[in-house]
Order: C-alpha cells, then sequence, then structure tokens
C-alpha cells in the first residue's frame, strides 16, 4: 500500500523545524533543526522519539552536499547536480543500493524521486493552500525514513539556495 505524508513546516519555532503527519492527519515523525551547531542538522524522530535519520551538512564539499545517517553511519549522500538546464536535479548516492534522482521544480516542491526509470516517490504542493506544507507519496517497499529524509534535505538545500541569491542582491 502506499504511504501518504504531509510535511507542515512549524509557524512557531526557533530553526527550520516539521511536523510529518500520515494521510489521516496524525503526527508520526519530527524534524527537529539542531541549532547552535557549526553545520546543518536536523534530526527525524518517530512519535515515540527514536531516531529514524540525521541530515547533516557536509562541510567541505565543491558543492552543497548532506549525509543523510542512520545510527551515526551514512546511508545516504544527496547533492545538487552540476548541469541541469531545464530542471533542478539532485543525486542522491544510496550506501548498499541503487542511487536515486531527484528532479523536478524542487523550490515549488513538485519532483519526483526515481530509481532509474521507475518513480519511487511524488512530492507535491499542489493540494495543499498552506505556505509550506506539501505532500509526499511513497511506493510500498520504500524506506520510508530515508525519503522522508530526501525530501527534508532538498527542501533545506533549494531555501539555502533562495537565500543567498536573496542575500547577493
Amino acid at each position: 500500500m502506499t504511504h501518504r505524508y504531509k510535511l507542515r513546516q512549524r509557524l512557531i519555532s526557533l530553526g527550520d523545524d516539521f511536523v510529518i503527519e500520515d494521510e489521516h492527519g496524525q503526527p508520526v515523525y519530527n524534524v527537529d533543526n539542531k541549532l547552535l551547531r557549526i553545520r546543518d542538522t536536523f534530526v527525524i524522530t518517530d512519535k515515540e522519539g527514536n531516531e529514524v535519520a540525521t541530515i547533516r551538512e557536509r562541510m567541505l564539499a565543491l558543492r552543497e552536499t548532506l549525509d543523510i545517517l542512520r545510527g551515526g553511519e551514512a546511508i545516504a549522500v544527496i547533492r545538487k547536480a552540476w548541469f541541469t538546464p531545464l530542471r533542478d536535479k539532485f543525486m542522491i548516492d544510496v550506501k548498499g543500493g541503487d542511487d536515486l534522482v531527484a528532479q523536478g521544480n524542487l523550490l515549488d516542491h513538485e519532483y519526483s524521486i526515481r530509481r532509474g526509470d521507475t518513480v519511487i516517490a511524488q512530492v507535491s504542493k499542489r493540494w495543499f493552500t498552506f505556505r509550506d506544507t506539501y505532500g509526499i507519496t511513497i511506493n510500498p517497499g520504500e524506506d520510508d525514513g530515508l525519503i522522508l529524509a530526501i525530501a527534508v534535505a532538498i527542501d533545506e538545500m533549494v531555501h539555502d539556495d533562495v537565500k543567498s541569491k536573496d542575500s547577493d542582491e
């Protein structure tokens, strides 16, 4: 059965904290932006407080890179593709598995995550009228924690790009 989630950024919080709800509106995960750290760090926990994934910025990289960790071990690395003329694209290197690609309109939260030619997840904002709220649909048999961590990482990387462009002007 397909899993559906709603990510909603908390309106009143320090940092970029999210609540992830299931399709019935029940909170199932929290995403906590750990403040006062040298590098951006987000920890995703389930409703019992167990760590599902940690997203951590890699400091010395030629292009922005985030590691996704589980139990202190890297399970994936996400990087923005060097050159994508028509659409935003992120490459996700999955440890011990097939690599993934996230491509589409990432700024507007309208993109798919693919393994080869197969779409394994969709991210879409079109069903929500609230700012900073979007849905994620994940195919059965996929690692929901990893896919949700990828979506949060992309959200952070895209917003960092927007913030840096705004400060350049």
